[in-house]
């Protein structure tokens, strides 16, 4: 699967996309691959303010379960419902379905992210 361009990248295998004033945030092909079949996506707690690096959620697959990590200091303004009754689609297309959504503290620290360039070659 192809890296997409249009976002930013954590080396622990968040992706994170702008999305009006939050943050969209996900995770890598990379990631749900490792992880296998997901069978929970959860515990991101709407209204939760995060430091950068802290857990922000929690995914299950049937080989083991993962933190996912905030990638910038922020709220979390939204966690996606649809996870809840099919955490597959983050098998079926981790960069079109989105975890949570962030409200940075500060924008500007996302440009501190890795590009799609970086993150290939790190992954």
């Amino acid at each position: 699967m192809s890296l997409p361009e249009d976002r930013k990248y954590t080396a622990s295998h968040e992706w994170v996309l702008q999305d009006g004033d939050v943050f969209k945030v996900g995770i890598t092909y990379n990631a749900q691959d490792q992880l296998g079949d997901l069978v929970f996506v959860g515990d991101a707690k709407v209204g939760e303010s995060l430091a950068a690096g802290d857990t922000a959620a929690v995914v299950e697959s049937v080989k083991a379960a993962s933190d996912i990590y905030a990638p910038i200091a922020g709220e979390i303004v939204e966690f996606n419902e649809e996870l809840d009754a099919n955490p597959a689609l983050i098998n079926e297309d981790p960069y079109t379905n989105w975890i949570f959504k962030i409200k940075p503290a500060n924008p500007a620290d996302v440009d501190g992210l890795l590009s799609a360039a970086d993150y290939a070659a790190q992954a």
